[in-house]
């Protein structure tokens, strides 16, 4: 999906990792002013012991009793370690990480949004666990343990896997049928999505909208699903200034002419919850979490949701997005803190946060648990919701995520191009290569720092 962070608004791939009410939340990335250079290695000496501390990225006072009781368990089966957690909110989540960083603080566990991963993983601030437990990568879900490398940092993986999301497919099948669609065959692809979408506008009169237009949550999935190169082999630099990039960006424009999206969702994040629980949009969010959301705060329009496997255009599978466990290098107890990372992402303890929460393991052990595959009788959207979205991480692969080099603030300089585009501002091409040009000065910017 479909990797960046819940708040972040990326329909595709990233609003999907939204929990509970906003119980987790990242905000976008920014530099350590001035570099604070490569931290030096720990080693592993064999004896799990000592005081660690543990980061969390807004869990209190939801998950509170889920992350003591881990704690315990793992006090309990490792005397010799003390845990002591912090939990911080999740405005200003970067800044405190670049603050402590800078400071030589940063804690020995960490909790890491697809930003912040790359914020302290670039800066040489993290260990490479597949160095010290190589033989995991086996023990995760497709497209997981891979998703937390670094370009030109060859086969290392920076981070362990904690919990995911994968993208599904939502919509209101009395709305569907009202246009014409069968609900039984909801779109394969982006193209066949921006069909159904102008059908959407055209049979209602553009009095129902199909979709939001968020270009900052669409891209670069829809674009990735077209077979739109976004970067080149190397990862070095941004390739998406194609002729079908350029048609992505001329067949919004006319979507938004002919209102088969919101008006003011093209610039400013709506509640797509408020809207779809009212009746007045098609497509939901792509998460299994929004599904319960409306089955709570929407009851008759939950009673017309049905819930599909999602777009995958020419890739045939989806991305997934990933919260993860990051290990301070230079920590001072490097063996509690590997295994204390280890012990919150296994199998059973990834399946209990499941069932507080509307996530997923990335442990597959855990994702094979029953709790999953479980469609009840197959009208439940809910249910049903919760084992599409197991089947599809089966086929999460890594191209199909979001890449690290794609920030927020490449989402942002994007994004804005977009916006002028679809508006009619500027010519669709010409949005994409001015696109193009900003994200590619900013990666050599970040190169150089």
């Amino acid at each position: 999906m479909t990797r960046s962070a819940p708040t972040c608004s990326k329909l595709t791939r990233m609003a999907v990792a939204v929990l509970v009410a906003g119980a987790l939340l990242s905000t976008g990335a920014c530099g350590l002013s001035g570099g604070s250079g490569e931290a030096e290695e720990a080693e592993r000496t064999g004896r799990v012991a000592g005081e660690i501390t543990f980061r969390t990225l807004q869990l209190k006072p939801v998950f509170t009793a889920y992350v003591q009781g881990v704690i315990d368990g793992f006090e309990a089966k490792y005397p010799d370690v003390k845990v002591k957690w912090e939990d911080v909110p999740g405005d200003g989540y970067n800044e405190k990480l670049v603050a402590d960083a800078q400071a030589g603080a940063l804690p020995d566990v960490v909790n890491l949004s697809t930003d912040s991963f790359q914020l302290l993983g670039d800066r040489g601030m993290l260990a490479d666990v597949a160095k010290l437990d190589g033989a995991l990568a086996k023990e995760y879900v497709p497209g997981a343990w891979e998703q937390f490398k670094l370009p030109g940092k060859g086969d290392g993986v920076y981070a362990y896997p904690w919990y995911v999301t994968p993208e599904i497919l939502t919509y209101n099948k009395e709305l569907f049928e009202k246009a014409g669609l069968d609900p039984a065959k909801p779109p394969a692809s982006v193209e066949q999505f921006f069909d159904y979408a102008e059908r959407i506008a055209a049979t209602s009169g553009g009095r129902t909208a199909a979709f939001m237009a968020d270009p900052k949550g669409r891209l670069p999935g829809d674009w990735q699903k077209m077979g739109v190169p976004v970067l080149d082999a190397k990862g070095e630099r941004f390739t998406f200034d194609t002729d079908r990039a350029v048609a992505w960006v001329e067949r919004m424009k006319d979507l938004y002419a002919k209102g088969a999206m919101p008006k003011e969702s093209l610039l400013k994040s709506d509640d797509i919850n408020q809207l779809y629980g009212s009746g007045k949009l098609v497509f939901g969010p792509g998460s299994p979490g929004f599904v319960k959301d409306i089955k709570q705060n929407a009851p008759q329009v939950y009673a017309n949701t049905q819930v599909a496997g999602a777009v995958t255009g020419t890739l045939g599978h989806i991305g997934i997005y990933a919260q993860s466990l990051g290990i301070k290098k230079d920590t001072k107890h490097l063996d509690a803190a590997t295994e204390f990372a280890k012990w919150v992402t296994n199998g059973p303890n990834q399946v209990a946060f499941s069932k507080k929460a509307t996530i997923y393991p990335s442990n597959a052990q855990g994702l094979a648990d029953p709790y999953f595959a479980d469609k009840g009788d197959g009208k439940d959207a809910e249910t049903l919701a919760r084992a599409v979205g197991a089947e599809q991480l089966k086929t999460a692969q890594l191209d199909a995520n979001t890449p690290v080099q794609w920030t927020s603030q490449v989402g942002d300089a994007v994004v804005r191009e977009m916006q002028r585009a679809i508006k009619g501002e500027q010519d669709p091409r010409t949005a994409v290569r001015k696109a193009q040009e900003e994200a590619n000065k900013l990666l050599a910017d970040a190169a150089r720092k």
